[in-house]
């Protein structure tokens, strides 16, 4: 199976109406019942794997999900070649950190998109970020590491409840993305919560990228 193709494992193509995708899991499912193939190992881990696919592309909300996190996947430059792509061959550490790389562009172009339909405010911030970049080193000059510092502060200003909201389900989902790349690497609780905290991590960090690049767009140096 490739790696997090949940299409792939319920043999559907991605542009699939809704109920076709269920009518071939209960195929798939009925296929591969563990009452049908008893003693056969692969058959259980079929139907796991049958089962995972079909809880996020069952549901049309976590399905649009899915999908912008597996078409972010898809174009990133450091993913792996079609051919090699199995969940055999991807080590977990790859798995996460390309879902990382995935939510923090994701984040980054929300936070863009957030602010620049704010330019008062992003002329606000770069005043205050101005006053203290010379106040630091006596002369104004983009300071990244003053802005990134603002972006902290201030992010949380900009993020509604819709946009938390959207954060908790991309990240979600990411999980369990994460947990089909790499079968039988999260085994607990704690492991699971780890690898959200990172994932949570990866997002706010995506939010800050773009407040720097919208205060970037706009910076004039006087």
């Amino acid at each position: 199976m490739a790696t997090l193709n949940y299409y792939a494992v319920l043999g559907v193509s991605p542009q699939a109406l809704q109920e076709d995708i269920k009518k071939a899991y209960r195929k798939l499912a009925l296929e591969h019942h563990p009452d049908r193939n008893q003693g056969n190992r692969n058959a259980e881990q079929k139907i796991r794997e049958i089962n995972a696919a079909y809880e996020i592309l069952g549901d049309p909300d976590a399905r649009k999900t899915y999908d912008r996190l597996r078409l972010g996947q898809m174009d990133s430059p450091n993913r792996y070649p079609e051919d090699v792509e199995t969940q055999e061959s991807v080590p977990p550490a790859v798995v996460v950190e390309r879902m990382e790389g995935t939510l923090r562009d994701e984040a980054r172009r929300e936070m863009l998109r957030i602010m620049m339909s704010k330019k008062e405010f992003i002329k606000q911030e770069l005043a205050l970020i101005r006053e203290r970049v010379i106040q630091r080193q006596g002369y104004d000059t983009f300071e990244e590491l003053v802005v990134t510092a603002r972006a902290e502060e201030g992010i949380d200003g900009l993020v509604t409840e819709e946009v938390q909201k959207r954060k908790t389900n991309l990240v979600d989902i990411a999980v369990e993305m994460v947990r089909s790349g790499a079968p039988g690497w999260i085994k607990s609780d704690a492991e699971q919560s780890q690898v959200r905290d990172m994932l949570d991590q990866a997002y706010r960090a995506g939010w800050r990228d773009g407040y720097v690049q919208a205060c970037e767009l706009f910076y004039e140096r006087r």
